[in-house]
């Protein structure tokens, strides 16, 4: 009870403060957009400002979002304050809510406190100058619920990843400081507070991206353009990422910074993206436009798009990592015309040493039978052991399905015949994962492990479109007929 009063202290103290400088946005119709646009370099007395005004107006018109975002590097040229007025004045004649975090650039040419001086005069900036502790521009926005109104069902953070430090042995760029982090750490905590002890979902927003975007190439959820030879972050590991999966509410990282990257891909479940470059004065080669984000009322899901004054590309979704030219393009595995009335997998037990799936075969069968799900718990002897279990899988609807284990040693699951995860071989506790296209109805699942020997572990689960990564659960299993 004590901590329940701390906590209710807390959030008291801390949440009106959140409100105090912003308009107030809710969801319509369980939806909120957001149009992320990002290094505009605008250069006041360049021509091409014309080009980059038009493509941001193209955008807007198209999405008509209820906010936007500016990522950093916005104005990047003398005059300074010419630039900042312009680039505000777009999205108060679209009358477009706008807020804007700082990159490296940008205080080279105004101060921090002098470019939200001027931000603040408009009617359409939502943002504020956040904490003087911390720096500017870190605030954070609430998005309420559509029918609960004072219930806020989405937060949005903006943050400042600083730009330069002096020590090069640290490498070029600054990072975002643990004063910021203990900052975000607070606001968060107010939410998950103020939502009954439950995670508000919630996005990042920031100019130069985290260290963790290294670890996304290959993962096989990424997706975009990847062109910049690398990822321009500090060598720092700040421990924002940390406080991020220690908090629970953040779903995604939206940065800019290298303007021939817009890929975005998931790691250990959180979504780190590049929006796309806006400026026509900036350096790159991708067509110019901004990143759209779509998020959904009550749920951690989001879908994300790439939309230039030509039209919007392949839509990416959270939390699945799937996207909509592989829903275009993989062959979808038919249903099968079988009955299933009882819940449950089959199995069959061995005994026997083995160090590849295929080797299951030639161990002693020692027993079959049934039960809810797959488990490993009824080995009778704690090495040396394997299983080939099948079941039938009730798929509720059409779609991209990944299908994953997680097993010490080797795993091997298959559906309706083809291989989809491949986890075999001698190892410890380890994860792999494949995707599938499924219609609708039931599939056959067989999973083949084996257990050599020093631990064992077994996990079999599933995520799609609609269905947060899971174990799978027992009322969708089916035994055989």
């Amino acid at each position: 009870m004590k901590k329940k009063l701390i906590l209710l202290f807390l959030w008291m103290c801390i949440f009106p403060v959140l409100l105090s400088a912003q308009s107030r946005f809710a969801f319509k119709d369980g939806k909120f957009v957001i149009a992320q646009f990002t290094d505009l370099h605008w250069t006041p007395e360049s021509p091409k400002c014309a080009e980059t005004a038009a493509t941001i107006r193209a955008i807007l018109e198209a999405e008509h979002p209820d906010l936007a975002v500016l990522s950093g590097d916005v104005v990047t040229a003398d005059p300074a304050i010419d630039g900042w007025k312009a680039v505000a004045e777009i999205f108060n004649e679209a009358k477009i809510p706008f807020v804007a975090t700082t990159g490296n650039h940008d205080a080279e040419y105004l101060t921090r406190d002098e470019i939200y001086d001027i931000l603040l005069k408009y009617p359409y900036y939502i943002g504020s100058k956040g904490p003087k502790e911390i720096g500017c521009g870190n605030c954070v926005i609430p998005v309420y619920a559509s029918k609960e109104k004072n219930k806020v069902a989405a937060s949005l953070y903006c943050m400042d990843s600083n730009d330069y430090q002096p020590n090069k042995l640290y490498g070029a760029y600054d990072w975002i400081h643990f004063n910021q982090i203990e900052w975000y750490r607070k606001q968060s905590l107010s939410f998950t507070v103020g939502n009954g002890g439950i995670p508000v979902p919630s996005l990042a927003f920031f100019h130069i991206p985290l260290i963790e975007y290294n670890e996304l190439a290959g993962d096989g959820k990424t997706y975009g353009n990847d062109k910049e030879g690398g990822v321009a972050s500090s060598n720092i590991n700040s421990g924002m990422f940390a406080s991020i999966l220690e908090m629970k509410d953040v779903m995604g990282v939206f940065t800019g910074h290298d303007h021939d990257n817009d890929y975005i891909g998931i790691d250990k479940g959180i979504a780190l993206g590049y929006g796309r470059v806006t400026g026509a004065d900036a350096y790159g080669v991708l067509t110019r436009g901004a990143r759209i984000i779509e998020l959904y009322e009550g749920e951690y899901k989001f879908d994300t798009w790439i939309t230039t004054p030509f039209g919007r590309e392949i839509a990416y979704y959270y939390p699945s990592g799937m996207n909509s030219e592989e829903e275009q393009t993989m062959t979808y595995l038919p249903a099968k015309k079988v009955s299933a009335n009882k819940h449950g997998v089959a199995y069959t037990y061995y005994e026997g040493k083995c160090k590849q799936v295929a080797e299951i075969a030639s161990c002693t069968k020692v027993t079959e039978g049934t039960m809810k799900n797959f488990s490993i718990e009824e080995a009778a002897v704690e090495d040396h052991f394997a299983y080939d279990f099948r079941t039938l899988v009730n798929i509720a609807e059409k779609g991209i399905y990944r299908f994953y284990t997680f097993s010490d040693d080797g795993s091997v699951l298959y559906i309706d015949g083809e291989q989809i995860v491949d986890n075999d071989g001698g190892h410890s506790g380890r994860r792999a994962e494949g995707k599938v296209a499924l219609e609708k109805g039931l599939h056959e699942i067989r999973v083949l492990y084996f257990e050599n020997y020093m631990g064992q572990e077994l996990e079999v689960g599933y995520s799609g479109r609609n269905i947060l990564e899971n174990t799978l659960p027992d009322d969708i299993l089916f035994v055989p007929e």
